[in-house]
């Protein structure tokens, strides 16, 4: 799948773009391995379509052909007529609206892998400079919207495109002159959805990163909710929080009165346009030009293009605000990780010596370059050697583990894995070479179990209740997880907030 859309740097930015909705052509590669569900929807949708199209003809000519008592046993049949075609629209609507909802469910569950995946990829500098809540927004906020066209959006406009096409073409049937004036009236139509559409994708973007704004920084407070409490600072957040929220609320107000007048001009200027040919339509049922039964046909027809141009304009709105955040999620989708394979790597020998050199390495941190952290730095650690580095704090210790995982690129110098630049090696082949034991612990939402053999495949041979025991022994935690209710099976909770130590 390729993503083809630079970038924004910020909401002023994004204001300057135009009101192209074709990125959401981007959402084609989700839809392809669901073609033959999606033909079932449209086969649906036309002969949905076809009998709410029928349904004005039938009512003609039951008018015209009046109710009296001799008629009777004729307009029962097209009573009966009436109520089959219906209930056959009801039955294809109903189909898909199933088909087309469960596509749009399947399709942002692929999305939302594909970001995830995208963001597994990203190197540490990219979470440095891009808010958690952020992130999260993107994969489940703005996949929702794109959703919302997948699932909706999309088939509501087909429907109302087919509606309208057809409507069309039986008002020109009905009576070419009325359909000429209503013809005429278009473009006061247009207008408006054209003007309006471009400002609500607009305000959508600016919408959705407020949204991310609040839940970056809900974010940020949860996960450090003991020292916002150990400081008594919960009204400062609670005011940081609101001030957030406000800010998202006036811009989803902005999006929403836009949406307003977009349908209030569309649905006034429809209506106006309908009541006015009317009358010149009941001038001619007066003079004999026209039969009561022909008007109502026109009547329905008229309505039902109506409703279906109110239908457009408000999807119009819809995907003005789908593209915003198609484009929020392309930005995402398009950032290369800074740190990445070589696309023939080395292998490393089995089994590894693990014997380590840092050639004159030199490194500052991608947000400060001008400090170097580290500057000519030489070390070699040879196999079977246990290496203590000691230092204060800030003096490069914890960098050089970071070098060594490759979680960054030095800017000067070398660093090698048993005598390969470890810039050659596959990411996945060298950082299974290492254990690490971080300075600051982190416990995910599963078991005690799982936890210890972190980083163990599941279908590994070492990967064995024996040697998850074992290892918690060498590490003094066996003890206090056989107090725990189902032991190594204790399910530890977030950031291990159910351990007591």
């Amino acid at each position: 799948m390729h993503w083809n859309i630079p970038m924004s740097e910020n909401d002023a930015k994004s204001e300057k773009k135009g009101a192209d909705i074709s990125q959401l052509s981007l959402i084609w590669p989700l839809i392809v391995p669901y073609k033959k569900y999606i033909y079932l929807a449209l086969i649906l949708l036309i002969l949905a379509a076809a009998a709410n199209l029928f349904l004005p003809v039938a009512f003609k000519q039951m008018i015209d052909l009046g109710f009296s008592a001799e008629k009777q046993q004729q307009l029962s049949k097209y009573f009966l007529m009436v109520f089959f075609v219906s209930t056959m629209m009801v039955l294809f609507a109903s189909l898909r609206y199933y088909w087309v909802s469960w596509i749009g469910q399947k399709v942002v569950t692929d999305l939302r892998k594909k970001v995830y995946t995208q963001v597994l990829k990203q190197a540490p500098e990219f979470f440095e400079r891009t808010k958690t809540g952020e992130i999260l927004s993107r994969i489940n906020t703005d996949t929702t919207l794109v959703e919302t066209v997948v699932g909706s959006t999309f088939s509501i406009t087909l429907r109302s495109i087919v509606t309208l096409t057809g409507a069309a073409i039986m008002l020109i049937v009905t009576s070419p002159k009325l359909a000429g004036m209503i013809a005429l009236m278009l473009p006061v139509i247009v207008i408006p959805i054209a003007i309006t559409g471009r400002k609500i994708r607009k305000l959508s973007r600016i919408e959705q990163d407020r949204i991310a704004d609040s839940s970056a920084l809900a974010t940020e407070t949860i996960n450090a909710i003991n020292v916002v409490q150990a400081y008594a600072q919960e009204p400062k957040e609670k005011e940081k929080f609101n001030q957030a929220i406000n800010r998202s609320f006036l811009a989803s107000v902005a999006s929403i009165k836009m949406g307003t007048i977009l349908s209030m001009l569309v649905g006034l200027t429809v209506f106006t346009s309908i009541v006015f040919v009317l009358w010149l339509g009941a001038q001619d049922v007066i003079s004999g030009a026209m039969t009561a039964g022909t008007l109502s046909q026109f009547v329905m027809y008229a309505i039902m293009a109506a409703t279906t141009t109110g239908s457009l304009s408000s999807v119009w709105g819809e995907l003005k605000k789908a593209s915003g955040a198609l484009e929020r999620i392309t930005e995402l989708m398009n950032t290369k990780p800074d740190i990445i394979s070589v696309e023939n790597p080395h292998t490393i020998v089995q089994p590894a010596r693990g014997v380590l050199k840092f050639n004159d390495i030199t490194f500052a941190y991608p947000s400060r370059l001008d400090v170097n952290v580290l500057a000519g730095v030489t070390l070699e650690i040879k196999s079977g050697e246990t290496v203590a580095l000691v230092g204060p704090s800030g003096a490069g210790k914890s960098t050089l583990f970071q070098l060594l995982l490759r979680f960054y690129q030095p800017q000067q110098g070398s660093i090698t894995f048993d005598g390969i630049d470890i810039q050659q090696l596959e990411l996945s082949d060298l950082r299974s070479q290492y254990s690490l034991v971080a300075q600051n612990v982190t416990i995910f939402s599963t078991t005690a179990k799982d936890n210890i053999a972190y980083g163990l495949d599941k279908n590994d041979p070492k990967n064995t209740d024996e040697n998850v025991c074992n290892a918690a022994k060498i590490a003094h935690a066996d003890e206090f997880i056989q107090q725990l209710e189902d032991k190594y099976d204790t399910y530890l909770g977030e950031r291990g907030v159910r351990l007591s130590g």
